[in-house]
C-alpha cells in the first residue's frame, strides 16, 4: 500500500517505521529534518499525500491538524482515507472529517494509547471514530502498529473516547497520590495499604499497574525517579481537552475541572514539567492541609 505519514515525532516515527518494515511504500514529512529508516522523505505534507492510498497524521494540536489537512485533502485521490492519530479537541476532528467528507475522502480519528513503548514494539492501543467502511480500510494498519482498535462510533468518537479515559486517568490518580500522602501522615504502611486497597474497592488501575509509590506493587515510573511514562504535561494537555469537550457539550465535570486545576499548579507552577503523572505523589507529601 502506498502511504503517507505526516509528523515523525516521537511517536510518529517508529509508527512509520512499523508500516515500512511490514512491506508498505511509506512516504514522510515533518517540519523537522528527521530521518526514519525505510520511509522516504517529501519536501511537503501535500508531496506525501499526492497519490497516497492512505495518510495518517501525527500531529501537536487541532489547530495544526485543520491547518495540514487543508493542504493535503486536496492532493489525496478520491476514495482515499485520512487516519488521524493525534490527540485533539473532538471538534477539530469532527471538522476534518467533515472537509475530508466533502472532497470524497474517507476520515478515521484514532487516537492512541500506550506511549512511545507501544509505539517502537508495535503494541498501540487505537480509538477509533468513523464510518464501517473507513475503520475496515484502516484495521490492517492498526494491526501492524498495535495490538487493539476499538472502533467507537462516528467520527470524533476515538478523540472522544480517549478524553473520557484520561479524565478518569488523571482523577484517579490524584486521589491515589492522595491516599498515600495521607497513609504517610497516619502512620499506615504503604505496602499495607496496598495489600488492602489493590484487593478491595479502592481498586483502580493507577494503583494496581501504575503504583505511584516507589517499591509497592509492579515497577513503574515511581522506583526510576518518575522519569515519565506518561509525562505530566501530557495529561494536563488531555485534562484540558476533556474539559474543552465539556464546556462544548454542556456536561458538568467538576472533579475533571479540579483535576485540570491541580495539574496546571503541578506542571506550571511547580516542579511537575517533565516528571511522570504519578508524581502528584511527592507533591502531596510535602505539603499541609493549609
Amino acid at each position: 500500500m502506498k502511504i503517507g505519514f505526516i509528523g515523525l515525532g516521537n511517536m510518529g516515527a517508529p509508527m512509520a517505521a512499523n508500516l515500512a518494515m511490514a512491506g508498505h511504500e511509506v512516504t514522510g514529512f515533518d517540519t523537522a529534518d528527521v530521518s526514519v529508516e525505510g520511509v522516504a522523505k517529501a519536501a511537503s505534507a501535500k508531496e506525501a499525500a499526492s497519490g497516497a492510498e492512505v495518510v495518517l497524521t501525527m500531529l501537536p494540536n487541532g489547530a495544526i491538524l485543520r491547518k495540514v489537512a487543508e493542504e493535503l485533502i486536496p492532493a489525496m485521490p478520491t476514495g482515499a482515507t485520512l487516519i488521524d492519530c493525534s490527540t485533539v479537541d473532538v471538534d477539530s476532528a469532527r471538522a476534518v472529517g467533515e472537509m475530508a467528507e466533502g472532497a470524497g475522502i474517507m476520515f478515521v480519528d484514532a487516537p492512541v494509547s500506550g506511549g512511545v513503548g507501544g509505539a517502537a514494539g508495535g503494541t498501540l492501543t487505537f480509538m477509533a471514530g468513523g464510518s464501517e467502511a473507513a475503520f475496515a480500510k484502516a484495521q490492517p494498519l492498526f494491526e501492524i502498529m498495535g495490538q487493539k482498535a476499538v472502533h467507537c462510533g462516528a467520527a470524533g468518537a476515538g478523540q472522544a473516547a480517549k478524553i473520557c479515559n484520561n479524565m478518569i486517568l488523571g482523577v484517579t490518580m490524584i486521589a491515589t497520590c492522595e491516599a498515600f500522602a495521607l497513609a504517610d501522615k497516619l502512620g499506615l504502611d504503604r505496602q499495607k495499604m496496598f495489600d488492602v486497597v489493590s484487593t478491595s474497592s479502592g481498586y483502580s488501575w493507577s494503583m494496581n499497574a501504575y503504583c505511584p509509590a516507589p517499591g509497592v506493587g509492579p515497577q513503574s515510573p515511581a522506583d526510576n525517579g518518575y522519569k515519565p511514562g506518561f509525562a505530566a504535561d501530557l495529561m494536563l494537555k488531555d485534562l484540558r481537552l476533556s474539559q474543552q469537550a465539556a464546556e462544548s457539550a454542556d456536561a458538568d465535570t467538576p472533579m475533571g475541572a479540579l483535576a485540570q486545576t491541580l495539574y496546571e499548579m503541578f506542571v506550571e507552577q511547580e516542579d511537575g514539567a517533565g516528571r511522570d503523572f504519578s508524581a502528584m505523589l511527592p507533591r502531596f507529601e510535602t505539603r499541609g492541609r493549609g
